[in-house]
């Protein structure tokens, strides 16, 4: 009841803060769960066509395990969907984290993709990262109508932003990915983080509208509305094709932590463009929180120099 609002200045959580955290976490659990279950779904689907979804295979959409792995994540999807309703996007992203702890210990025991020391450290430093990141997380303003959100989405700077993502994605869908997508890592998880970006940004414009709906605040007669969830269908849509083929190609231990952190990345950076997070923030905050992101992205490579991100061979089940 309103209780998103108070505690502004202070450190205690407010009750939305809470529940948002919650359901972040959740969220985190059942998605780094999905990744293992669904990519057992892909070698099985692999070895019954000899089709990889790699290298353009769509068998693994008759593969019951690969729709529970599905199913799993559309759970965990929703439970971050409402997260960002009651929190700010830079207090959800970051715990995505977690989901990297939950599908590189599962795959270690169930995949077998082996984590050494260096992969647990690097694990620790992500979250570690992730952590200071949350307590330095600026609150959030006070939306009540689409509309709003409407006004900062098109603003000129992060106009920009969105133009930028669109061209890049095109690049790299249509040139870089024919050639390298099978060989880097990088090519499949940058598609999938950029279109990322823009779906929390929709989400998050979503998901207010609908809160507020709810409240008593009608939102959906609004075009924003509309046009905000038909945003977050293509986005999501695309990372999903995207997120399969970089499952089906390089070891999850790997995928996870880049696409965690290459999206997190992104999703701050464009809610700091449109949101203006930072504008209320004391230099101190400011530079807590791009450390955090240093930490992250340093526990990423850490997992990156193990070399235990082969390509599956073809023939493995």
């Amino acid at each position: 009841m309103g209780g998103g609002g108070e505690g502004a200045s202070g450190p205690e959580l407010s009750t939305d803060n809470v529940k948002g955290i919650v359901l972040a976490l959740l969220s985190s659990g059942f998605i780094g769960a999905s990744f293992i279950i669904k990519k057992k779904g892909l070698r099985r689907a692999a070895v019954a066509s000899g089709v990889r979804a790699g290298v353009g295979g769509y068998s693994y959409l008759m593969e019951p395990l690969w729709w529970v792995g599905m199913i799993t994540m559309i759970v965990g999807e929703v439970a971050n969907f409402v997260a960002y309703a009651f929190a700010p996007a830079v207090l959800v992203t970051p715990l995505g984290a977690l989901s990297i702890i939950v599908s590189a210990v599962l795959a270690h025991f169930i995949l077998n993709e082996r984590l050494h020391a260096l992969g647990v450290l690097g694990c620790v430093m992500c979250i570690a990262g992730s952590v200071v990141i949350v307590i330095h997380a600026p609150q959030e303003q006070e939306i009540t109508s689409v509309r709003e959100i409407w006004n900062m989405a098109t603003q000129p700077a992060f106009l920009l932003y969105v133009a930028s993502v669109i061209v890049i994605v095109f690049v790299l869908v249509f040139y870089f990915s024919p050639l390298y997508g099978q060989s880097n890592v990088l090519i499949y998880t940058a598609i999938c983080s950029l279109m990322g970006s823009l779906s929390v940004m929709s989400v998050k414009a979503l998901g207010t509208s609908l809160k507020l709906t709810f409240e008593g605040t009608n939102q959906l007669i609004y075009p924003e509305t509309w046009f905000f969830m038909l945003v977050v269908a293509t986005c999501v849509l695309t990372q999903m094709n995207y997120l399969n083929k970089a499952l089906d190609t390089f070891n999850t231990a790997i995928v996870s932590p880049i696409y965690y952190v290459m999206f997190t990345t992104l999703t701050i950076l464009a809610s700091v463009i449109m949101f203006k997070d930072w504008s209320g923030q004391s230099p101190g905050s400011i530079i807590s929180e791009i450390c955090g992101l240093i930490v992250v992205l340093s526990g990423t490579i850490l997992l990156h120099v193990t070399k235990d991100y082969e390509r599956i061979p073809q023939s493995r089940n």
